[in-house]
């Protein structure tokens, strides 16, 4: 597998968009796009061709567990690792049963955590 770098971004809270944006691009990540919700998200894969997508799991339009879905339904898409404000253990099995590669509390976003996720 090739080394992860090109990231979107997803949520539909711009201060956590940008705030996430530096992290990841202080760990070392190209950040190439965000998206405020799942249909742009899934418009900016399409376009932007990420590496990986931070996700977040609660959007306004289409749920981030449905969008991972539809994401990985194709066999060549970007690896999906989902984010919220809450804790994964609140969603249930959502999270295992989504075809992310992980999931990371908001709170602890780190280039280092998304990258150990990504290796």
């Amino acid at each position: 597998m090739r080394s992860v770098k090109r990231i979107l971004i997803v949520d539909d809270h711009g201060g956590f968009r940008s705030a996430a944006s530096r992290v990841l691009e202080a760990g070392g990540f190209d950040v190439v796009g965000e998206a405020a919700n799942g249909a742009q998200a899934l418009d900016a894969v399409a376009r932007l061709h990420p590496d990986a997508v931070l996700l977040d799991v609660q959007l306004p339009d289409i749920d981030g567990f449905e969008v991972a879905q539809r994401l990985l339904a194709n066999g060549h898409s970007p690896t999906v690792v989902l984010t919220s404000s809450r804790d994964a253990i609140e969603f249930g099995s959502l999270v295992a049963r989504s075809g992310a590669r992980g999931f990371i509390p908001k709170a602890d976003l780190s280039g280092s955590l998304l990258a150990a996720l990504l290796a």
